[in-house]
């Protein structure tokens, strides 16, 4: 057995490698990377468990197990009598061949950590990129980013994709955002009534915020339509609710649709208005009598209260990530 251990495999530099050596080598690389392992799943419960200060826990968790690794890799150079200086120039040649044919792991590698040290795009920020994906980063690799959306779907996207392109993040600094809400009701409404009852709607829904000198909640008049006028209800949500924009946009037109509903104001759909002038002789009224048309519209179903199920959603699971549909973007948290 001894002298299995002591055979000689290779010469470099001088130095004999032998199959001790090389198994002892190899050891030092597994009880590394054991390590490192073991030591980002701790760093990760600890992270899951803190209430503050995940973003510092989990640059800590990265460059812990790059350490480990990295001091394993030389502990089992040295193991195998390797010195190190003596490969400067092959170890530079290699370098430059490596450099040029993984040139996109390096520039994936180095823009983790860009986004790591960064500061703008945090493990737990809820963001939206270009293409429409939202959802929480989960995780940043050496190679790509973990987002995982609401809908329990995780999307790998290259880390030089969030370097390069813009990225909305929601929850940047950990608060709120404004939100518009888009509706309509029908010409000739009292606009007042309009804006009370959705005031009170959206004042009702525990996902609002209080209003403040800063942050109020409004209704706009918005402009005229073909066939309605315009609003906007404008209200500031909680932070859990920003990070469900799909299940907040629903949860709000739910219940404006419900307040305009329960105070009578009409919704219109688009219509066109005829005006009869003349018809076999007769105008006006006595045209329409003589159509039999005479009278207003046939009574409509006696209203009742609704289930919001978005709102629930909002209520009982708070704090995932969203898919479709597109909520309106808040426009000032966009970076590069």
């Amino acid at each position: 057995m001894r002298e299995l251990s002591d055979f000689e495999l290779v010469r470099v530099g001088g130095s004999a490698i032998t199959t001790g050596d090389l198994f002892a080598a190899a050891v030092i690389l597994g009880g590394s990377a054991f390590v490192a392992r073991l030591l980002s799943r701790l760093l990760e419960r600890l992270r899951g468990r803190a209430r503050v200060g995940g973003s510092s826990l989990y640059i800590v968790q990265k460059l812990a197990g790059y350490g480990v690794i990295l001091a394993g890799a030389f502990a089992a150079l040295n193991t195998l009598g390797i010195n190190l200086t003596s490969f400067a120039v092959f170890a530079g040649a290699v370098g430059v061949g490596l450099g040029l044919g993984l040139q996109g792991v390096v520039r994936e590698f180095v823009s983790g950590l860009v986004i790591i040290f960064d500061g703008h795009t945090n493990v737990g920020d809820f963001v939206e990129l270009e293409s429409g994906v939202r959802g929480v980063i989960a995780e940043v690799g050496p190679r790509a980013t973990r987002i995982r959306t609401n809908d329990s779907v995780d999307i790998i996207i290259p880390n030089s994709k969030l370097i390069e392109n813009s990225v909305i993040n929601w929850t940047l600094r950990g608060d709120t955002r404004r939100i518009h809400v888009p509706f309509s009701a029908a010409y000739g409404c009292d606009k007042d009534r309009v804006r009370r009852a959705v005031l009170d709607a959206a004042r009702a829904m525990p996902t609002t915020l209080p209003d403040t000198e800063a942050r109020k909640t409004q209704v706009w008049m918005t402009g005229f339509g073909e066939s309605a006028l315009n609003f906007e209800l404008v209200v500031w949500p909680t932070v859990d609710a920003v990070r469900r924009p799909a299940a907040m946009q629903a949860a709000y037109t739910w219940a404006v649709h419900d307040a305009l509903m329960e105070a009578g104001i009409e919704i219109p759909f688009p219509q066109l208005d005829v005006r009869l002038r003349d018809l076999f002789g007769h105008e006006g009224a006595d045209a329409l009598r003589a159509l039999k048309l005479e009278g207003g519209p046939p009574a409509g179903p006696e209203r009742h209260a609704t289930r919001n199920d978005a709102a629930e959603e909002l209520i009982e699971r708070p704090g995932a990530a969203e898919s479709d549909p597109q909520p309106t973007p808040p426009g000032d948290k966009r970076l590069g």
